[in-house]
């Protein structure tokens, strides 16, 4: 009888946690962090979603231009915004060994992605800077939905926290996740994914 393996996820309140997704026995490494603050405002007036690829060494550059052509409001919530992702960035390429990314910046207001998944990469690092966090499974509840069933508990990250999740390119048993639910809510969630530049 096959062994079902329990946590193959790694959750901290510390940064180096998101280093774990490069062992065999982990899919899913998530930083807790606190959100920052002010994010809200930059989903005011009517901006646009950003998808590009970018040298690590021009993401800064090339997120303040993708913006400012975008509709973002300027000041100092999109300066706090620009910096962390660039300090993701650089922690994301040296996880991944690289030195270019896909960078999606996302405003959603529907039930994007309802359905529990895993990506087609190796990795993929996702946070939530405004509204409700990815939702994730542990790996038996996993099990269950890939034979059709309910999973009995859904785990959820918060606003600000770190995700890097195994694809399917990465591992065996990749990490099953999904956008919550929110459709309904009336919410709008602003996503950041970065994906490696040649799986994009």
């Amino acid at each position: 009888m096959a062994t079902i393996l329990q946590s193959l996820a790694r959750v901290s309140r510390e940064a180096r946690t998101l280093h774990d997704i490069r062992s065999d026995d982990c899919n899913l490494a998530i930083w807790e962090r606190a959100p920052i603050e002010g994010m809200e405002r930059l989903l005011e007036g009517d901006p646009e979603d950003l998808r590009f690829v970018t040298p690590l060494h021009k993401l800064e550059e090339r997120m303040r231009a993708e913006m400012a052509a975008n509709n973002y409001v300027k000041g100092p919530e999109q300066a706090r915004l620009i910096e962390d992702v660039a300090d993701l960035a650089e922690m994301f390429c040296s996880i991944i060994d690289s030195h270019e990314l896909e960078v999606r910046l996302e405003i959603i207001t529907t039930d994007s992605c309802r359905k529990f998944h895993a990506d087609y990469v190796v990795a993929r690092l996702i946070t939530t800077y405004v509204g409700d966090g990815t939702q994730w499974l542990e790996q038996p509840d996993a099990d269950r939905v890939a034979q059709g069933l309910e999973p009995e508990r859904i785990n959820q990250m918060s606003a600000g926290d770190i995700g890097i999740f195994k694809g399917k390119m990465g591992t065996a048993t990749p990490a099953i996740h999904r956008s919550p639910p929110i459709g309904d809510l009336g919410q709008k969630r602003l996503l950041l994914v970065f994906n490696h530049a040649q799986q994009s």
